[in-house]
């Protein structure tokens, strides 16, 4: 099957998918006002789970909804938005990892700030919405962390799993060997760690709850 959707439409979804997924902050309200907006531009696939959820936080209050980020994205071991945890474990492989992905952000005039790291979720869909082919590359390279990212979103009934529908929908379905890949993360874990997801022990250089959002 052919990449789906074409490029046009995949940049402004990775940016929308971005905005959502950055912390909760005073912000977020015109950032929800925004998405709705780019959203009805986007194909159904892409845009019903974003509208899905823009739903459901157009009735939250912003300091509960922040409360709920934190306590999902901080605290919950199974649901790291980190990418390269999930390929790299607490190696140093993963730093490597991180500098190579931060490197290429300089390249491209992508400047993150002091508390953010680059395998955030929110900052590699940015990185994508500007730099669409090495973006894309990147989100291919995670994809099997992303979709157990999803799923435990889903197992948690979070609101943000129908954003990580939505960045599922602007790539190819998983082949034989991602959903393989998938499986075995699911079942042993990142690297080095000598359990699975449950409990699925957390990094240790996951920075604290400030530096964790984006």
């Amino acid at each position: 099957m052919t990449d789906h959707p074409p490029a046009p439409v995949r940049e402004p979804a990775w940016q929308v998918q971005s905005l959502l997924l950055a912390y909760p902050d005073e912000h977020f309200p015109g950032r929800v006002r925004l998405a709705r907006q780019a959203a009805t531009a986007l194909p159904e696939p892409v845009a019903a789970p974003l509208l899905r959820f823009l739903d459901h936080v157009a009735a939250a209050d912003t300091e509960d909804l922040a409360a709920a980020y934190v306590r999902l994205f901080d605290h919950r071991k199974r649901c790291c938005p980190f990418l390269t945890y999930y390929s790299c474990g607490d190696t140093r492989k993963r730093g490597v990892a991180l500098l190579r992905m931060k490197t290429a952000y300089a390249a491209a005039g992508l400047r993150l700030a002091d508390d953010e790291l680059p395998d955030h979720l929110a900052v590699v869909l940015e990185f994508a919405a500007a730099e669409p082919e090495p973006g894309r590359r990147l989100l291919l390279d995670h994809r099997a962390g992303l979709e157990l990212l999803r799923l435990a979103l889903h197992d948690a009934s979070a609101p943000w799993a129908h954003v990580l529908d939505s960045v599922s929908a602007t790539l190819p379905p998983l082949a034989g060997d991602e959903r393989t890949a998938v499986a075995r993360l699911a079942a042993e874990g990142p690297p080095e760690e000598q359990v699975g997801l449950a409990p699925f022990a957390p990094p240790v250089d996951l920075p604290d709850p400030v530096g964790g959002r984006r």
